[in-house]
């Protein structure tokens, strides 16, 4: 263990389950939905994604802080999960870029975690059971008092977060110097990561990034080139308000692509259900498959829910026939769709993936790809 690991802490999970480790962190107690991560790297990028929004984050690799924490990497201005759970902190910092510990800065956040050696066991045991509700304390010392307390906490279930991650006002990342500016593309901040408009911005987009309450008539009133729905916490059951907004993008035939909750507000904008995984997908490892050209691509995900669509053959929809363009090759979860006759399309995973995997990079080119070619041509001379 670290030697900055601190006092005593107990994990106490929905079912009764408790754990019992060493505070790492902050001091206190927290409360959410615990999942685990598979990913060997990028803590840092998943400590300030938003879609983490009041979940308890368990790391699957051994090793948690070796590179410290910089001021370059972070997804979000601030950390977003609820706590975290390590199996052996670093005991040093060993990276040029780094400004300060993990452990300083979960400190400097307020984020209470705990290091434990049964992460193994808590994830096998995540795996059986399905992420549940949980909390970590560092100040109460009876399993059974803190459980009654984690069985008052809210679910993930019904859950509408996007409002709570997303920015309050409208603003712009513009293309890096000597790329010109080719699109406008409008963002919908449903818990956008800062890697996504940045990649967009690669590409000559202006984007425009708006709070998760725009409404079809904000988007389209800026007179987009294409328009993007982000990342995010929450139940999409729950996100009436961007589905309409979808939908009245959709009637306007805007290039349209989406990432992660953006897919399931697709789906849901389709006239698809939503349900939840068991324990959902998170890491860096996820394989999945296009079901066009076959390719395999390793892909970063974060997500509790899954659109349910059929898998192996087009399908109506209220814009046209549509289709699952990805597959999960773990568990055959549906992780991208597309119309046919419309250029709009979303995938489940991260092609952004600060971090890595770079497989599904491309994607970002084809949504510059639909944007151009929904251009008019110029006129003949």
């Amino acid at each position: 263990m670290s030697e900055e690991t601190g006092g005593p802490a107990i994990l106490v999970l929905e079912d009764g389950r408790v754990f019992r480790g060493r505070s790492f962190g902050a001091t206190g107690e927290t409360f959410g939905e615990i999942v685990f991560n598979t990913g060997m790297t990028g803590y840092q990028e998943t400590l300030t994604d938003p879609s983490y929004h009041r979940q308890i984050v368990t790391m699957t690799a051994p090793h948690i802080g070796n590179t410290g924490v910089n001021d370059d990497d972070p997804e979000s201005g601030r950390i977003w999960v609820a706590g975290y759970v390590v199996r052996e902190p670093a005991r040093i910092t060993s990276n040029w870029r780094a400004r300060r510990t993990l452990d300083e800065e979960l400190r400097r956040q307020g984020v209470v975690g705990i290091a434990l050696t049964g992460t193994r066991a808590l994830t096998r045991h995540l795996r059986d059971r399905g992420a549940m509700r949980a909390a970590v304390s560092t100040v109460e010392t009876d399993p059974e008092k803190l459980l009654a307390r984690v069985l008052e906490a809210p679910r993930m279930a019904g859950a509408d977060l996007a409002a709570e991650v997303s920015t309050d006002a409208a603003y712009e990342v513009l293309p890096p110097e000597g790329v010109p500016t080719r699109f406008h593309v409008a963002a919908v901040d449903l818990g956008i990561k800062a890697m996504t408009p940045q990649r967009l911005a690669e590409r000559g987009c202006r984007v425009t990034v708006l709070p998760s309450a725009a409404t079809a008539e904000d988007i389209l009133a800026l007179d987009p080139d294409g328009v993007f729905f982000s990342n995010g916490p929450g139940d999409p059951a729950t996100a009436d308000g961007p589905v309409d907004a979808m939908r009245g993008v959709l009637d306007a035939g805007k290039p349209l692509f989406g990432i992660c909750f953006g897919n399931q507000i697709l789906g849901r904008s389709l006239g698809l259900g939503t349900y939840k995984l068991p324990f959902g997908h998170r890491g860096v490892n996820q394989p999945v498959i296009d079901t066009r050209t076959r390719k395999v691509a390793i892909t970063s995900q974060n997500h509790g829910f899954a659109v349910d669509a059929p898998l192996d053959t087009p399908f109506d929809t209220p814009y046209g026939r549509a289709e699952v363009s990805h597959i999960g090759l773990n568990d055959q979860v549906v992780e991208g769709l597309r119309l046919l006759d419309r250029p709009v399309f979303s995938v489940q995973f991260h092609p952004e993936a600060a971090a890595g995997p770079h497989d599904a990079a491309e994607l970002f080119d084809e949504f510059v790809t639909l944007m151009s070619d929904a251009q008019p041509a110029p006129a003949a001379k």
